[in-house]
Parts: structure tokens; sequence; C-alpha cells
């Protein structure tokens, strides 16, 4: 999820107008809710290893437990804001939010494999359900001097939780034990979901208060129907086909999954003639600047969230070190999300386009860096202080792309068309990400190789692997880099 206005203006606080104390509340409210959704998208991570051992699960599993988040929640992004706008954000974000803390219930009271996916994949649906309130009630609640403030701030909480994720799972695991610890990483949303459903409630405005009118959209469900299938076609293959030794049928279904994706486009265009309003508009994807913004979003979500499925894997499963380690590996990539994201804004303002190529061009030095390390250093000699720098370097230009990206994307196209230009951009992130995880798994474990018995085989094995999958995120880093040329000089 990124954010869906232009950037803000010069235009001092001081001579900004004033904006209720409600206002403020209701958006600190919907980061909460924003902050758990995000969080969950990175602290699974960590316990990966332990949630394989406990349940006995498959390598594919592991894939589908951050895949089907993340793909359930892009495909609830677009539609949950159309019901958003017709009955009102208010009660769509409680439903969306108090879906998502009893599905983290049934994630930590899960008792197999098959029940965690299927709970994973309802709580990233009602992740998509809540989160688009989020950046609508921001446009309704305050003014254009003030927006880019309010922004700022989500795109802050945006990079801190995702950046935090890994750093709290070790730090929970690690206070509990595996065997419980993995439970309690989908528990702690409870308290935060109870508390962001009674505070939401009570405190966020109506329909009716913030003059919304009535929304004449409906949902294109056919056109929902069609691009759902075609990415689950896409994505089960991705994530199965290692397991089951690529059979023919996984062939056939990505072929099935592409045709599914062509008639979607088509039915888009035939819904759009009739008169009603598509899931994806086809006229933003005439404009070629907005279809490779798009395309970025995909390629660079790819790349950032696959990079702690990598290093949680081989820092446990093929290094032997505990959940807390491996948090502690990505605590140099928090610290340098959180300096340059709470910089970001300003540097939108300041640099215009060129601070999406300083973010991404950051990135892809830290990732190419990190796989050279993997790719050249012994598994004995393998610790958190090699990969320290790589992971400072990532983190600071993941901090200063993530916020102003879809700015600059959405100042593509026309403003009337600004919001569902959005909407497409943030189910195309969640999409990446999903298919990001399935790449890097199939390739991680793909090309693991245990040559012989012993933990320094194993070692070695899962170094040679991770190298082999760094090196996928960071050739999606350095495409996202070359794709920002496709953007505007400025967001407008």
């Amino acid at each position: 999820m990124s954010t869906s206005s232009p950037a803000s203006s010069s235009t001092s606080d001081a001579s900004a107008p004033a904006v209720s104390r409600r206002a403020w509340q209701s958006l600190m409210v919907l980061l909460m809710g924003m902050f758990i959704a995000l969080l969950d998208t990175t602290i699974v991570n960590v316990a990966l290893p332990t949630i394989r051992t406990s349940l006995d699960a498959g390598e594919a599993t592991l894939s589908w437990i951050i895949s089907g988040y993340a793909l359930a929640f892009g495909l609830a992004l677009i539609p949950a804001g159309r019901v958003g706008d017709r009955i009102g954000h208010k009660w769509i974000f409680v439903t969306g939010l108090a879906i998502f803390t009893v599905s983290s219930l049934a994630c930590g009271l899960a008792q197999n494999d098959v029940q965690l996916v299927a709970a994973r994949i309802v709580q990233g649906l009602a992740g998509g359900i809540f989160v688009p309130a989020v950046t609508a009630f921001i446009q309704l609640l305050f003014p254009p001097q003030l927006r880019g403030k309010a922004f700022a701030i989500m795109g802050a909480v945006i990079g801190v939780s995702s950046a935090l994720g890994p750093i709290i799972g070790g730090l929970i695991i690690e206070a509990v034990g595996p065997d419980s610890g993995w439970r309690l990483v989908f528990l702690v949303n409870l308290p935060f979901g109870i508390a962001g459903v009674l505070l939401a409630a009570k405190i966020l405005p109506t329909h009716d208060e913030v003059g919304a009118g009535a929304a004449d959209r409906g949902i294109d469900w056919v056109g929902l129907l069609l691009v759902t299938a075609g990415l689950v076609a896409l994505l089960v293959p991705l994530i199965e086909g290692q397991d089951t030794g690529w059979p023919a049928w996984t062939v056939v279904t990505l072929v099935v999954g592409g045709l599914l994706l062509a008639l979607f486009g088509a039915w888009e265009v035939r819904y759009t003639r009739s008169g009603r309003t598509p899931l994806v508009p086809p006229r933003l994807f005439t404009r070629p600047a907005f279809t490779g913004g798009v395309i970025l979003a995909l390629v660079y979500f790819a790349a950032f969230t696959s990079i702690f499925f990598t290093i949680s894997i081989l820092w446990q499963t093929g290094l032997g070190n505990t959940a807390l380690a491996s948090g502690v590996v990505s605590i140099p990539f928090a610290i340098g999300s959180i300096v340059s994201s709470s910089q970001s804004n300003r540097l939108a303002e300041r640099l215009g386009r060129r601070v999406l190529l300083l973010g991404a061009g950051l990135v892809s030095i830290g990732l190419i860096a990190a796989w050279l390390i993997l790719l050249t250093t012994e598994a004995a000699d393998l610790t958190n202080w090699k990969l320290l720098v790589p992971l400072f370097v990532a983190g600071l230009g993941n901090g200063a792309f993530i916020a102003p990206n879809a700015q600059f994307i959405v100042a593509t196209v026309d403003r009337p068309d600004a919001g569902a230009a959005s909407g497409v951009i943030s189910t195309m992130q969640r999409i990446g990400s999903a298919i990001g995880i399935a790449i890097i798994g199939s390739v991680l474990f793909g090309s693991l190789t245990v040559a012989g018995p012993g933990p320094d085989a194993l070692a070695t094995g899962f170094t040679d692997a991770a190298a082999h999958a760094m090196g996928v995120s960071a050739a999606f880093a350095v495409a996202a880099f070359l794709l920002v040329f496709a953007l505007p000089k400025r967001a407008h």
C-alpha cells in the first residue's frame, strides 16, 4: 500500500486551514489498522521455519502463507473501495478490521497447514477490505494543503511497519519459544484489532458527517472473478511447481492464467463501452507512462517483500540461528527505512522524480551487495555484520521510495482518474508481493542442494540457494530502477 495523493505543496503549516481534532484522532485510528495489516506482511517471515517444524508443513506452504495473504489483500482493495464509496467507509473499515482480528485468532489456533493457509487468506482479504478506507478518509477529512502531511505520516507507517515486522516477530518467538511463539505472532494482533474496532466505531465519522455524496457506481463482479481466477492460475503453479516437479498441469495452468487475464482485459473494454464503471478503467493503460508505473509497482514490491523471506529461511533453517537472530539481521534495513521515510515527503518536493531514482538505486545497490556477499562468503563465516551495510543502504532506499512512488504514478493520468489509478497501483503492489514470494520461494528451494550429511553441508546448501534467490530480488530491484524513467519528473 502506498500514498495515493500528490505531494503537498510547500505551503507552510501556519498558512494551512485548521483541521479538527477529530480528523487527527481518526487518522491515528486508521493508521493503527494499517500498521497491523502491513506488519503482517513481514512479521510472519521469521516464524516460517518454526511453523514448518511445528505443523510439518511443506515448502510450498511457506510460500502460500505469505503469497496467499498478499494476493487476497490486493484483490479486495478495489471492490472494497467501491463499496465504501457507496455506503460509507466507516463501517467497511470496522467490518474489515473485525474480520482481520478474528482471522488472526484463527491463524494462531490453526492445527495444520491447510487451516493456517486458509486463515491467512481470510486475513489478507480482511486487510484489503479495510485499508482503502485509510486513503479515502484522508481525502475526505484533510484539505489539499494538509493532505501531503497526512499521506507522509501514512507513508512512514507503511515503511516502519514493514521494516519492523521481522524484529518484532523474532522478539516474540525468542520470548515464548518456537512452539508457541509463531502462534503469538498472529495473536498479538488481537488487542490492537479489538481496540481499533472499538475506537473506529466511536471516532470515525459517518458517510453523512463527511459530506460524501452517494457514489453511482456498481461493482464489476465478472471482472473481479476473471482477474482473481487468472492470478490464482498463475500463482498456483509458481508455488506448487517446485514441490511437484513441474508436471504438465503447471504449464497448462500458467497458460490458462494468461488467457484469463487477456479475457479480463477484453471484458473491461466491453464493460466500459456499456456505460458502466469497470474494475480497472482501460483508458488508464492508453498512457504508456501509467502502464510503466504499474509495472514498476509490481516489480518493486516483488523485490522488496522477498528479501526477508530469503533471509529468514537461510538464517534459521540453513544456519541454525534463532528467530530473534534472524530478526536482528533486518535491523539495519529497518533503521534505514525509518530514517529516510521520515524525510521522503521533503525529498519528493525538492528532488521530484529523482527521489524515486535515488530510492530504487539504493535498494539495487544494497541487494546486489547482499547477493555478492552470499555468493562469495563461506557459510561458516556468514554473520549479520557482513550484511549490515548492504541492508542499511537498501533500507534507506526503501524508505525514500515507498511513500512517494504512487504520487508519481498517479501523476501520469488526468485528475478525474486519480482515484481509480490509485486503486490499481495499490492492488499491483500487493500482487507484486505475492508473485515475488512465489518466484523467490521457487528459486530458493529449487536451487537447494545439500551435498552430504552434517550441518556444514546444510548451511552451505542453503547459503548457495539464498544467493540465487537474492540475485533474483536484486534483478527485480534493478528493473524497478529502470522503470522509474517512465514516470513524469514532477507529481502534479
